[in-house]
């Protein structure tokens, strides 16, 4: 298993590579650029002017030269400054953006796994009876329907058609992530206390989503898996249903699982964009795209270049755990 691990971590570097190269390509291609945006309305500037900040920035050189700059810089941990922010881009997603993700979406990833296995695990077992089916409907409800769209009812229902139950504390204040008027000597419990009430809707919409999604793979795996001739044959020796779920049947069902919980922990720490922007959460999702938007560029390919690197290794960590949850998976 040593010696494959190390082959992918090598075909990692070429991979990387291109993914990067494919990014900063998108990324500076697209119409406009900083210098753009800075003198947006700026009616006293010159064209002179503009160009000289071009040639400061390097703007003026051709989209492949500037790829072998940034690429020079960023192997030495250099990803330059933040446009809007003026801090430098690692620091700015590192400290200001990415526990805000993490706050919001490890819980949400945790607590709807715990629920939609049992949940799966339940409805494959009582195949067509009346809870299946209402899990089922459900299930396909809340993966048919817009995130967008469903985040908007809900703000509408809670902070709006209800204001007397939720005092709008379920709406973030412009101002940023918690209340303005805490104290700035408040302790870590009444900071997190504050940060928990306009955590709760977004992360119940990120619930939603995630719990509907693994309850219809858990499902499908384990109905797949009770129609297996171990599975039969087992029953037929007299051992107990409990027994024969458990040991035998959930353990090959849970493999594709580890599939989809690898491959969602990238999308962990880069947040959920729809849903960061409707409840105006500062995460990393947020970030991307109010970074688009205004094109600082050093801020999208930090968090994109993040984005590629984990999902590359937890590709390679969920490869690796299949060995430990499947005995019948060896690489030699």
């Amino acid at each position: 298993m040593g010696t494959y691990a190390l082959r992918r971590v090598i075909q990692m570097i070429p991979l990387l590579l291109v993914i990067s190269l494919l990014i900063f390509a998108l990324t500076a291609l697209q119409p406009g650029d900083p210098v753009d945006q800075l003198v947006f309305g700026n009616s006293n500037i010159t064209p002179e002017d503009i160009a000289r900040l071009k040639a400061a920035y390097g703007l003026d050189q051709p989209w492949i030269t500037r790829y072998f700059f940034w690429l020079k810089q960023a192997v030495t941990g250099n990803f330059g400054y933040s446009q809007d922010f003026g801090v430098p881009a690692l620091d700015f997603v590192f400290q200001s953006r990415l526990p805000n993700t993490l706050l919001l979406t490890v819980p949400a990833l945790v607590i709807s796994t715990l629920i939609a296995v049992p949940l799966g695990i339940f409805s494959a077992v009582r195949q067509y009876s009346a809870l299946d089916y209402v899990l089922t409907f459900l299930a396909f409800l809340a993966v048919s329907a817009p995130v967008f769209w469903v985040g908007a009812l809900a703000l509408y229902f809670f902070a709006v058609y209800l204001p007397g139950a939720t005092g709008g504390a379920l709406s973030l204040p412009p101002g940023g992530l918690g209340s303005p008027d805490l104290p700035a000597d408040a302790s870590a419990w009444v900071v997190f206390a504050d940060k928990l009430k306009y955590l709760l809707l977004p992360m119940m919409i990120l619930m939603l989503r995630e719990i509907a999604v693994t309850l219809r793979f858990m499902r499908a795996n384990m109905l797949e898996t009770l129609t297996q001739d171990y599975v039969r044959t087992a029953r037929a020796k007299g051992l107990a249903d409990r027994r024969v779920l458990y040991k035998h049947a959930l353990r090959n069902a849970v493999t594709p699982i580890v599939t989809l919980l690898g491959l969602s922990i990238p999308g962990l720490f880069g947040g959920a964009v729809i849903t960061e922007t409707v409840f105006s959460w500062p995460g990393m999702g947020k970030a991307i795209l109010d970074a688009l938007v205004s094109k600082d560029f050093n801020v999208v390919m930090v968090c994109l270049m993040m984005l590629a690197v984990l999902t590359v290794v937890f590709q390679l960590l969920t490869d690796l755990a299949y060995a430990i949850v499947d005995p019948r998976i060896r690489y030699a």
